[in-house]
């Protein structure tokens, strides 16, 4: 990992490391579970594992395949750093997009997934980070989502994701709701993203603005709810919330 990672809210810079994960597309080599509170939903206030540890449970797929890349909680060679920092998880990707999401973690029906996201400072690149709803077979060639993520130019996209295809549902838009990374920003902005699902419509919000809403139509918004970062993001995800039912 070539950028240093910037701590939270004053937390030391890290040291620790945990087993190294490695595979074509994803964590498959991460730390095994090992307690049932591992395969439970993540509670971003109570992580299973100690601060600094790979989050147990939780698994990254790339969204190429990518034999070289490391996923770790080593902040000494990681391309995808991903550690349980209390509240919640830190994730700074280098080369590769990936998606984060823990099995337990679905919706059907009507429901509202929501994550508050501290990005830290994104250099010259301008790249998405945000939510996935509605993951099927995210570990096979067969993967769809659904993708809602912004940028720290105060845009926002979402897209559908089937197999290695993208397909666009409302492309890069600007929205003053997002709170944009700037030359005044002092070292971090944030933002909280959230999707509610009912039986007829999605509707996507940031900061409690609704920015889109639209007809759910065919799209596929049961399964998985997880987490997207594309390129060069250092983030901090201090909260991560699935409500069935609402």
């Amino acid at each position: 990992m070539k950028r240093l990672l910037t701590p939270l809210f004053g937390l030391m810079l890290i040291v620790g490391c945990a087993e190294q994960a490695e595979s074509d597309y994803s964590s498959d080599d991460a730390p095994e579970t090992t307690s049932d509170e591992a395969m439970l939903r993540p509670d971003a206030l109570n992580p299973v594992n100690e601060s600094l540890e790979y989050p147990l449970g939780w698994k990254v797929r790339l969204d190429f395949p990518d034999p070289d890349a490391i996923i770790s909680a080593d902040t000494s060679g990681a391309d995808v750093y991903f550690a349980s920092m209390t509240p919640g998880w830190h994730i700074t990707v280098d080369r590769p997009r990936a998606i984060f999401y823990h099995p337990a973690s679905t919706a059907d029906g009507s429901y509202s997934a929501s994550t508050k996201i501290h990005l830290f400072p994104p250099g010259q690149r301008n790249e998405g980070y945000g939510l996935i709803i509605g993951g099927q077979d995210l570990e096979t060639d067969s993967q769809s989502y659904i993708y809602f993520i912004i940028r720290r130019s105060g845009d926002f996209l979402i897209k559908q994701r089937t197999g290695e295809n993208s397909e666009t549902i409302f492309g890069w838009e600007a929205n003053d709701a997002i709170v944009a990374y700037t030359e005044e920003t002092d070292g971090m902005t944030t933002n909280t993203l959230a999707v509610h699902v009912d039986d007829t419509s999605i509707s996507f919000f940031v900061n409690d603005t609704e920015v889109h809403q639209m007809e759910k139509g065919d799209l596929q918004t049961d399964g998985i709810v997880g987490l997207r970062m594309n390129h060069a993001i250092n983030a901090h995800i201090e909260s991560f919330d699935v409500v069935e039912g609402s």
